[in-house]
């Protein structure tokens, strides 16, 4: 009985660790560093949490929304953005990274995948689509799929080359988070 009650103990307080250890230290892959400050993520394309145009996905123009943000703190050297769908069916699936935007940025415009839009210091990689630059929108028929804008302010600038993927740019960005910003609009098709 008593042997019963110990091994019962064990496992709730080994439970009781994992969870403590969780709400610490947070999911490393794509959560904020902790005790960053947030950054406003706006787009003159649609409002947060509303149906992202059609000019902007698969199904249109296929250009990237104009984005914008103010007030990075004190140290910011770049931003990084990455675009995502946690709604893809094999996981979530990047449209969009960015990388080593000047510190001066305010946002970027309108068609910045295009040649027109890119500036000399920023840096843009691959989409899970094999691409360079911006992949909008393109879920299957069915339920709107949620998309994440996540704006990075960073206190360094990446030594990444040319075209890395999401994965590589969210280990990169690991102890260099100043703050965060999160724009969600949603697509249905």
């Amino acid at each position: 009985m008593i042997r019963k009650i110990l091994i019962s103990l064990g496992w709730t307080i080994g439970l009781a660790g994992i969870c403590l250890i969780t709400v610490f230290c947070g999911n490393r892959e794509t959560g904020p560093a902790p005790n960053t400050s947030k950054l406003r993520l706006t787009s003159t394309a649609f409002q947060n949490n509303a149906s992202i145009p059609v000019r902007f996905t698969c199904d249109g123009s296929n250009v990237s929304p104009s984005l914008q943000w103010a007030d990075p703190p004190a140290g910011t050297r770049t931003f990084a953005l990455i675009t995502e769908d946690p709604d893809a069916p094999m996981g979530t699936f990047g449209h969009w990274v960015v990388y080593n935007i000047p510190p001066d940025s305010r946002g970027l415009p309108e068609g910045h995948s295009s040649a027109a839009g890119k500036t000399a210091a920023t840096v843009v990689g691959r989409n899970d689509f094999g691409q360079s630059g911006y992949g909008g929108p393109c879920p299957p028929p069915g339920s709107a799929h949620r998309y994440f804008f996540r704006l990075y302010a960073l206190d360094t600038t990446l030594s990444l080359g040319q075209g890395a993927r999401r994965s590589e740019l969210l280990k990169a960005l690991q102890g260099h988070i100043l703050a965060d910003g999160n724009l969600m609009g949603t697509y249905k098709r």
